[in-house]
């Protein structure tokens, strides 16, 4: 495995695994949260959503993002943004194609942010993920890494139900 700057020629297979990553994710999102909520966030589904934001941030800061190849294959990438202000960088986007999860990928990619973050001589690391279980899977590579989590509570009302 070889963890890569990103280039734009990764770019449609960064996409599609991101898709195939969170495909068994998802539909247990939509299960845990009000649904006002998650038609708001997704109107046009979730993967058109996904593919809009993460475009974005392969768009907007190609420099933060790193790509694992497996045999010259994108198995993975990451997103590691930095906030001096707050002495912290932040895992913004990880996802690991299900074909090569569980094979050290996410924890290679989660090594080349800690070096992003402390080349930049930034104390800490975090990241976020839901707490629905669909995303226990990541919890729990995190808390491999040695993440520690911050209890936080998100809560949402819907005003046009009185």
């Amino acid at each position: 495995m070889t963890i890569a700057p990103y280039a734009e020629e990764h770019r449609r297979a960064v996409l599609d695994l991101s898709l195939r990553a969170w495909e068994p994710v998802f539909p247990q999102v939509r299960d845990a949260v009000p649904g006002f909520v998650h038609d708001a966030f997704y109107p046009d589904g979730w993967r058109a959503r996904q593919l809009t934001d993460l475009a974005a941030v392969l768009d907007d800061e190609p420099g933060n993002v790193d790509v694992a190849l497996v045999d010259g294959v994108v198995a993975g990438w990451i997103c590691t943004r930095l906030h001096p202000g707050d002495d912290m960088g932040e895992v913004h986007v990880l996802a690991v194609d299900p074909a090569h999860q569980r094979q050290g990928v996410g924890a290679a990619l989660t090594a080349r942010a800690f070096d992003r973050v402390r080349s930049a001589g930034l104390r800490m690391v975090m990241v976020e993920t839901g707490g629905d279980a669909g995303h226990a899977p990541a919890r729990a590579a995190y808390e491999s890494l040695g993440f520690v989590p911050w209890p936080v509570a998100r809560y949402f009302k819907d005003l046009r139900e009185q």
